[in-house]
């Protein structure tokens, strides 16, 4: 195991080791071994995505939604504040 997620309703695994590109990422999800590959290089304790993850879609890490897609992303690709916008930041650009 070298990802984690904590709740069904995750979209993203947290990195509890650096991952590189092409690697298998195995993780487990409701008592079941899931893997996939990592797109790009992953730093330990980042983000990624489980599934493909749709421009405006909602990132759910823990079971809570920490943000809005702001591009396609591709599962196994990195998930971070490149292609992310908190909740708080999305709330900001509206006002």
């Amino acid at each position: 195991m070298n990802a984690m997620i904590i709740d069904p309703k995750d979209n993203v695994a947290v990195a509890i080791e650096p991952i590189a590109a092409g690697d298998t990422v195995t993780y487990l999800a409701q008592g079941e071994s899931v893997t996939l590959t990592a797109a790009q290089d992953i730093t330990i304790y980042h983000k990624l995505a489980t599934r493909a993850i749709a421009q405006g879609e909602p990132v759910v890490k823990y079971g809570e939604h920490i943000g809005i897609a702001t591009a396609p992303i591709a599962a196994g690709a990195h998930v971070h504040v490149h292609n992310v916008v908190s909740p708080q930041e999305d709330r900001q650009a509206k006002e």
